[in-house]
């Protein structure tokens, strides 16, 4: 039974495709289009699921799911219309095409490029908030969990909390829009210069260099937060109901003035307010944890939606202990609605049984597009591009002596991830001894700001040797603290003034692992398995025999602006374009000082 999900028209656009209840592919419309969190139909993205499982045509697909309901939008969309009174023609204006052109007629515009949806010919569709939470629990190796999903908003939901059980899922409690922490997040993002959608983990890396001094404000003008986790956001200080903007001059007044420009300095204001805003976030998901506790009677969690890649208040939520084990989904976001939508059909609608799957489900999230050495072979041949061709072990050893070198490494091998992290199949990875190496990846590999923190990769069993928590976190998504640290801990905050030069700060000596180390000693930490990610794993096992460090430092492959490479000629131009070292295509290595010189790329990268 073939199950095709989709996710379109809002953002990160994605599909899946599931065979009997197991995950054959998925992967988000942005990466074949090269525009980032590209909401457009997903038409890439389908045709690569179908070739992957064995060129299916839409006919042969059992069912066709979209992971949202445009009916109930459309009821939100009027409501909203109606709730603004005075500005309801400028939102008409702003906000109708994009549902009235589209989203409503999504039915036609999967058929215009499938031919039929499926043996029934028709689209099924999967509220939001359940998409969310099929994504969550089904692929998790859980018999049972309770379920928490958060996220700006889904038709009407902005929040639920369920329980899911063998291969039912029931939603107990939900919050529901105008009132939402993706919003109330996304607010402060936009406010301390970043973009909403885009910038929200800007706000959160940025957080640890500030003091939580807002959140008492934050708390009595903002936002009520009831001990069970419900909230409501006081609306006389938001405008993303009107269409126009995340926030107004009455949220301006707040903090002391005006949102801070896109690219202009950072100042102490916006570090204080980041931190104040994680603060109060954290606050919200630990309550709304422990209602699903309550109510679920579960000691196991699943979480999704694009407030469960806040890494940082995941790990909190873990040192808490609430629960035994906790699984998030790897694309948490949107894109990952295209698989529980897949899921939620296969097993509730069809009432297919579910069998749990150890480790997970999700296979290491490996689930895109490969590239044979063929492939790659004749692609350098072709652009005439040097290279050499190592076997796998000498390349492993090759990669360890160029990391233990301060050499700059793109990783490309093997499928590429589904969902917002790299995780050693499309990465930049090196050294992270290093304590200039932070502000060098920001400034010459990424083009970003050169306070954003890196994630270390780490060998399965080395973990404890580094970290403080022995969190099950393949996917990147749990923040932990870092052992063996270097300096006291706030030393570094007080050399922040109302101008602040944060390079001096970033280069700074933390622990034995700087390049990796944030500010506050925290790490967003990636544990490599050896069955799930045999080659990411084999390279660092050979840089800690070369080394006795266990650790990479690992970012996307990617420069600013710009989604996570998909292809060879995307891994080629990127590194072509940037101070990369070395490019790694599977068994091809390529140095940047072997390189003709017209092949240099001049990047022009999108503010994000």
């Amino acid at each position: 039974m073939y199950v095709l999900g989709v996710s379109a028209l809002y953002h990160d656009s994605a599909a899946a495709l599931v065979c009997d209840g197991s995950i054959v592919a998925a992967a988000q419309e942005e990466r074949f289009t090269r525009v980032k969190l590209d909401k457009s139909l997903p038409v890439n993205a389908i045709d690569y699921c179908l070739r992957a499982g064995g060129n299916l045509t839409g006919g042969q697909l059992d069912a066709v799911v979209f992971y949202d309901d445009p009916l109930l939008s459309l009821h939100r969309y009027v409501s909203n219309i109606t709730a603004v009174d005075d500005d309801a023609s400028e939102l008409v204006n702003l906000s109708s095409r994009a549902l009235f052109g589209k989203k409503l007629w999504i039915e036609e515009l999967l058929r215009s490029h499938l031919g039929k949806l499926g043996k029934e010919d028709c689209l099924f569709a999967v509220q939001h908030h359940y998409s969310h939470a099929a994504s969550a629990f089904y692929p998790s190796p859980f018999e049972s969990a309770a379920i928490l999903t958060i996220d700006g908003v889904g038709e009407w939901n902005t929040t639920a909390i369920g329980v899911g059980s063998g291969n039912d899922i029931r939603l107990l409690k939900k919050i529901d829009y105008p009132h939402s922490l993706g919003l109330f997040y996304g607010a402060f993002t936009s406010f301390c210069g970043f973009r909403v959608n885009y910038g929200d983990y800007k706000l959160m890396g940025l957080a640890p260099y500030g003091n939580p001094t807002y959140v008492d404000l934050i708390r009595e003008k903002l936002i009520d937060i009831k001990n069970d986790g419900s909230f409501r956001l006081n609306l006389e200080y938001f405008d993303f109901q009107h269409g126009r903007a995340m926030t107004n001059e009455r949220f301006a007044s707040l903090f002391g003035g005006p949102k801070r420009e896109p690219e202009s300095q950072i100042t102490k204001r916006e570090m204080d307010i980041a931190a104040s805003a994680q603060a109060v976030v954290e606050e919200a998901v630990l309550k709304l944890a422990r209602t699903a506790r309550n109510l679920a009677r579960e000691s196991r969690l699943v979480m999704a939606g694009g407030v469960a890649l806040n890494c940082v208040a995941n790990g909190k939520l873990a040192r808490r202990g609430l629960f035994d084990d906790i699984w998030v989904q790897p694309a948490a976001g949107d894109s990952g609605g295209a698989l529980g939508a897949a899921l939620a059909y296969y097993h509730v609608e069809r009432g297919q049984p579910r069998v749990v799957k150890r480790p997970d489900a999700q296979r290491g999230s490996f689930l895109g597009p490969e590239y044979s050495d063929d492939d790659i072979e004749a692609f350098l041949k072709e652009e005439g591009i040097p290279y050499q061709l190592m076997q796998p072990h000498e390349l492993e050893e090759t990669v360890a002596d160029l990391l233990a070198d301060q050499k700059i490494v793109g990783l490309f091998s093997g499928r590429m991830e589904f969902g917002p992290r790299a995780l050693g199949h499309r990465s930049i990875i090196t050294d992270p001894r290093s304590e200039t190496m932070q502000a060098r990846l920001n400034l010459s590999i990424k083009y970003r700001e050169s306070f954003r923190p890196f994630a270390p990769a780490v060998l399965e069993e080395r973990c404890s040797d580094y970290f403080e928590d022995g969190l099950h976190s393949p996917y990147m998504l749990f923040c932990s603290y870092v052992k063996n640290r270097e300096g006291e801990g706030d030393m570094f905050k007080d050399r922040l003034s109302d101008d602040p030069d944060l390079i001096p700060i970033v280069n700074s000596r933390r622990s034995d692992i700087p390049a990796v180390t944030h500010v506050d000693y925290s790490a967003r930490v990636q544990k490599v398995e050896k069955e799930t990610n045999p080659f990411f794993y084999g390279i660092i096992k050979a840089f800690e025999k070369r080394t006795g460090c266990g650790v990479v430092v690992n970012t996307s492959f990617n420069v600013r602006g710009e989604p996570i490479v998909c292809s060879p000629e995307d891994a080629y131009r990127c590194f072509m374009s940037t101070e990369m070292d070395v490019l790694i295509l599977q068994r091809f290595v390529l140095f940047k000082d072997e390189q003709p010189l017209e092949k240099r790329v001049a990047i022009s990268y999108e503010l994000d």
